[in-house]
């Protein structure tokens, strides 16, 4: 087979990832960076069908292709915009998953099991006998038969940290899937952090008992399956405690994080397949991955190695009241719209409330109504709002929303004090003042929109209800805040109407 093609093949669809990457970072180029990524992808494809040696092969794999893509377009047809953060938790547990399975086949195909069944004849000699025992062995050695020892060692560790990375990705995006659902009622699926008495130590005996099952793994003549069947029970439940001992607050973070895991997955795969793509692919998302939950983790003013140990800090930090503190003042739909009526500069912050009740055209109609009346708008975004990186901006990008109205919350935080109207649409957390003023509180120390500085704040909201973190919301409280209730969608059409 010539392999010229196939690795110019493999660095034409690297270079398309790395453009998609780079095109996805900006709005305007965003559908650039996806179309290079499908060209990229079809590639890589291709280049994988030219190595298959047999029909047989052409044919599982086309199946399989068929089955994948079925259920593919079947679930994307079905889920909703507001579910897409748990549909991404679940599509990392794919990748998790596969690389345990990869890891496993890699050593199954080294023999290290068991050998194989033999058949004795009845009136074998002894020399007979001996002779169908040492082919068996040979048989068993299999592909480490053609290994140098320093060979074999450098596979042996790409399978254990494979398969470790692949079960940690795997359970603990299931985890992160059930925390953003907010449907089941097991504990480890709750939004608040599950804190267990001395659970960083648990977590750090689980790697050190790790890294001396993987010295067991080594050292063996025969590679044993029991050490890497031992690490993969301590991965699986190592994975559900670490994003488990995680709040709500930070879940967003633990996407990226999740998408990063997945990615080193797909690399260590890449070793044990020796396939350079998925090497170099694998590589792009876990460092991607990894630098975007640095940035996220500095927009909210947390530490980096605390996320990814697993929630350290949670110990101290005191569960928020969701009682009310005070009293509240509401205010109608058509008393709103009076309001935008006598107001030269509004500014609105939407959250993951908008995503719910599909707000995101009522709102765009209303800024296009706002702005015919000589009024200035804009969106303030926070990093995380929503559930996911991005969130807001894909939905008021879908609804038409000029992206040069769209601003990121250091861009805008200033211009607060100076802004008539806030219009809060379903965010809760991203906009609430005891992060900035609640030293016990969840979020402390997280930066948020400081939408209470503006001279008139009106929230949209279903209920008095807290926010995803569980913590109550000063903000609603403040004598310049007003609480709109009801379905946002409805609440924005209905002003739309009566401006």
């Amino acid at each position: 087979m010539v392999l010229g093609p196939i690795h110019m093949a493999y660095i034409l669809a690297a270079l398309l990832f790395i453009l998609a990457l780079a095109g996805l970072s900006k709005q305007e180029t965003a559908k650039l960076g996806c179309l290079s990524g499908m060209v990229g992808m079809t590639i890589a494809l291709l280049a994988t069908f030219a190595q298959v040696e047999s029909a047989t092969g052409f044919i599982l794999i086309i199946i399989a292709m068929a089955i994948g893509a079925g259920i593919g377009i079947y679930v994307a047809r079905k889920v909703a915009m507001t579910q897409m953060p748990e549909m991404i938790a679940c599509l990392h547990s794919f990748v998790g998953l596969a690389a345990v399975l990869v890891g496993y086949n890699s050593f199954l195909e080294l023999g290290g099991v068991a050998p194989e069944t033999v058949t004795i004849p009845v009136n074998a000699s002894a020399d007979e006998i001996a002779a169908l025992l040492e082919s068996a062995g040979a048989a068993v050695a299999g592909a480490a038969s053609a290994m140098t020892v320093g060979e074999l060692n450098t596979h042996l560790v790409e399978i254990f940290l494979g398969v470790f990375i692949g079960a940690v990705t795997f359970t603990g995006s299931i985890v992160a899937y059930g925390k953003l659902n907010g449907t089941y009622k097991l504990r480890i699926f709750k939004s608040s952090p599950l804190v267990i008495p001395g659970g960083h130590w648990l977590n750090l005996a689980a790697l050190i008992v790790s890294l001396f099952l993987m010295i067991w793994f080594m050292a063996s003549d025969t590679p044993s399956v029991a050490p890497l069947v031992i690490m993969t029970l301590i991965a699986f439940v190592f994975g559900i405690h670490l994003v488990a001992a995680i709040g709500g607050a930070d879940m967003p973070v633990v996407i990226s994080m999740l998408n990063s895991y997945s990615g080193w997955a797909a690399a260590a795969s890449g070793f044990m397949l020796s396939n350079d793509l998925l090497i170099v692919t694998g590589a792009l998302v876990g460092s991607s991955g990894a630098i975007l939950s640095y940035i996220m983790c500095r927009a909210m003013n947390r530490s980096f190695i605390s996320v990814i140990a697993g929630g350290f800090g949670n110990e101290s930090a005191a569960a928020s009241s969701d009682e009310e503190m005070g009293e509240y003042r509401e205010m109608k739909c058509p008393e709103v719209a009076e309001l935008l009526k006598n107001s030269s500069s509004v500014i609105i912050a939407p959250g993951y409330g908008m995503a719910v009740a599909q707000a995101q055209n009522a709102v765009a109609q209303m800024t296009e109504k706002l702005q015919a009346r000589g009024v200035q708008v804009r969106f303030a975004i926070h990093p995380v709002a929503g559930r996911l990186p991005g969130h807001m901006n894909v939905l008021l990008a879908e609804a038409k929303v000029p992206y040069d109205i769209v601003l990121e919350m250091d861009e805008i935080n200033d211009d607060f004090e100076n802004t008539d109207t806030v219009l809060v649409i379903g965010a809760n957390d991203t906009v609430n003042p005891a992060a900035l003023e609640n030293p016990n509180s969840p979020i402390a120390g997280m930066p948020v929109l400081e939408v209470w500085k503006a001279r008139n704040v009106v929230v949209f909201k279903r209920s008095m209800n807290t926010g995803y973190a569980g913590v109550q919301n000063p903000l609603f409280f403040k004598e310049n805040t007003a609480m709109c209730f009801g379905d946002a969608k409805k609440s924005i059409e209905e002003i739309v109407s009566a401006l």
